[in-house]
């Protein structure tokens, strides 16, 4: 076999080792995902998530009210 004086394939070696290692990182990140998103759901908006909360029996009807004037006023002002 190739003998390359106690260098034998030490470089690839390492280039697996960094390759298994990010692919475990991107699992990782990827499959927990972002804390908003568990509550809510991936691509809800905060008014869906307030329609949808309302529809389950979560809030009353009042509450809803409430809310979507929150959501509605904060992004008044950001706009």
């Amino acid at each position: 076999m190739y003998y390359d004086g106690g260098y034998f394939m030490g470089g690839m070696h390492w280039l697996w080792w960094i390759f298994w290692l990010a692919l475990i990182g991107v699992i990782v990140f990827y499959g927990w995902g972002r804390p908003d998103e568990r509550r809510r759901g991936p691509g809800e908006s905060p008014h869906e998530a307030l329609k949808r909360r309302l529809a389950n029996g979560d809030i009353s009807a009042e509450e809803y009210e409430q809310r979507k004037a929150l959501l509605d006023r904060d992004a008044g002002s950001k706009a």
